[in-house]
Formats: structure tokens, C-alpha cells, sequence
């Protein structure tokens, strides 16, 4: 990563809580149709930048990428998928106004076939995701919520996986406490 220096130890991401993530992209189905993928190619970035100029909006931190000459896409870790949705469906954005002319287009047959869209949003809950980063600056979920020594969340990744924060270990330990009930019986002290 340029102009990004490598932290010569080992970390952990400092994620606490759940983690949203998108993966969103594209492929190029007729590099000849020049006209059909470019535009969609660079709405991307466009997007990017009008997301970085407003933090609020939730996007954390993103990494582009490539699986092939044709495929690219984007990781994005994000605040909340509230935030996320918020984003997606907000009429003053451009992805509103670049996901309408899309729409417009396929209603019309007009790009069936030239370019491929897609995307996959996941909300990790907390205990369900671990990471480990060796000699490297800042990366993917680190870079988006900050990193820290393996010590303080395991040196093991059975031991990341097990790590909760104080918020999530309050709210097992409320959980534990509340009694359930099994139907027809009164719960305690009535």
C-alpha cells in the first residue's frame, strides 16, 4: 500500500460489536461495449468520494479490488447496515440517481448481457469473526475500526473468536439473569 508504512509486530482488529460488511462489483461480460461498462465502472469511485466527504454517512473503510481482468470490487465495512440502507435508498446521493439510470436501462433491455452487477452485505456478530495481521500497516477491518496487540483479544484465533467487549458481555450476563418461564408455570415471587 503506498505511502502506507508496515508495523513491524503482529495485531488484531480493535472491532467491537457487530460488523457490517458489503461486497459489491462488477463484471465485464463485453469488453467491446465499452459504453455500457465504463459508466458503471466509474460509479464506484464517484460514490467513494462522495462518502468520504461525509463520514456521518457511515462508510468506515474500504478496500478495492480485482479477481480478474473482467470482475472488480469493493470490501466496504461499515458503521451499521441501518446506515448502509440509509445510504443505498437516500434520494441525494448518486448512488440513487446511478441505480435509477441502471434501472431505466434494464426496463428498456439496454444492458442485458454487457456488464454484471452484485453484491453481498453480511452482518458479523460479535464472536463470529477474528483477525490477525503480521508486518502490515493497517488493512481491511483494522483500518476500519482501529488495531490492537493480540494480547488484549488472544493470541490465539480460538481466543479472538471468544473475545467479547464489556458492552456484549453485559448483555449475556442480563440475558442469564432473567429467568425463562416454561408455560403454566409463575415466574418467581408470584
Amino acid at each position: 500500500m503506498p505511502g502506507k508504512s508496515a508495523t513491524a509486530t503482529r495485531t488484531t482488529a480493535a472491532a467491537e460489536g457487530d460488523v457490517t460488511v458489503l461486497l459489491i462489483g462488477m463484471r465485464i461480460n463485453h469488453f467491446w461495449a465499452v459504453h455500457h461498462w465504463l459508466p458503471v465502472f466509474l460509479a464506484m469511485p464517484r460514490m467513494l468520494r462522495e462518502l468520504a466527504k461525509a463520514p456521518e454517512r457511515g462508510l468506515l473503510h474500504h478496500v478495492l479490488l480485482t479477481a480478474s481482468p473482467r470482475t472488480y470490487y469493493v470490501v466496504q465495512y461499515w458503521e451499521s447496515k441501518e446506515k448502509l440502507y440509509r445510504y443505498a435508498h437516500s434520494p441525494d446521493t448518486f448512488h440513487h440517481r446511478a441505480w435509477a439510470v441502471i434501472n431505466g436501462k434494464e426496463r428498456k433491455g439496454k444492458v442485458r448481457g454487457h456488464v454484471g452487477l452484485w453484491h453481498e452485505a453480511y452482518v458479523v456478530p460479535e464472536g463470529s469473526y477474528e483477525s490477525i495481521y503480521a508486518d502490515m500497516p493497517a488493512f481491511g477491518l483494522a483500518a476500519a475500526h482501529g488495531r490492537v496487540s493480540p494480547e488484549r483479544r488472544g493470541k490465539r484465533a480460538r481466543d479472538r473468536f471468544a473475545y467479547r467487549s464489556a458492552k456484549a458481555a453485559d448483555a449475556a450476563v442480563a440475558r442469564a439473569e432473567r429467568r425463562v418461564v416454561a408455560p403454566g408455570e409463575a415466574p418467581d415471587g408470584v
